[in-house]
């Protein structure tokens, strides 16, 4: 027994060694290396990251082509000639027919100075945004020439003008 006792208390004195040796050694983290890795991975983001803009990048859009026939300066205004008549007026269009329009604007008269003006239009080439000059005589009454207006205007010539005469 006295071996067996002598022989538990050198196990015993070397579990408590060993537990007192672990005891002293605590759990710690090795700093040194993970501060040589976060300074490698800086410095690889550093080096590969891409710091500037493409220098030949212009931020524009260019405008989508269309098939237009090319004009050079500004198109001459159509000119529309209102004279007054015994029955209302008469609209002449550039050099081309006048059209009669009764005094009381009917639609048979309006849609006929709607045709001259399309067919003159076509034969010009011109367009609906080409300008639009009205030239009234002094007797011409404000209702039929305000009429006649907003029929342009309605048919979706945007660019009109009156000539200013004396």
């Amino acid at each position: 027994m006295v071996l067996e006792t002598s022989k538990s208390k050198s196990t015993r004195s070397t579990i408590l060694g060993q537990l007192s040796i672990c005891k002293q050694k605590r759990l710690s983290l090795h700093m040194a290396p993970m501060i040589d890795m976060i300074f490698l991975l800086l410095i690889f983001f550093l080096v590969a990251g891409n710091w500037r803009p493409e220098e030949d990048f212009l931020p524009f859009q260019l405008p989508v082509a269309h098939a237009q026939e090319h004009r050079v300066g500004a198109a001459e205004p159509l000119v529309i000639y209102i004279s007054a008549t015994a029955a209302g007026c008469q609209v002449r269009v550039g050099q081309s027919d006048a059209v009669a329009i009764d005094e009381q604007m009917s639609a048979e008269n309006l849609g006929a100075l709607m045709e001259k003006i399309s067919e003159v239009m076509l034969e010009q080439k011109r367009i609906a945004s080409d300008p639009v000059e009205i030239v009234c005589g002094g007797e011409v009454k404000w209702e039929q020439t305000a009429k006649i207006y907003n029929m342009f205007f309605g048919a979706g010539l945007s660019d009109i003008t009156f000539r200013m005469t004396e």
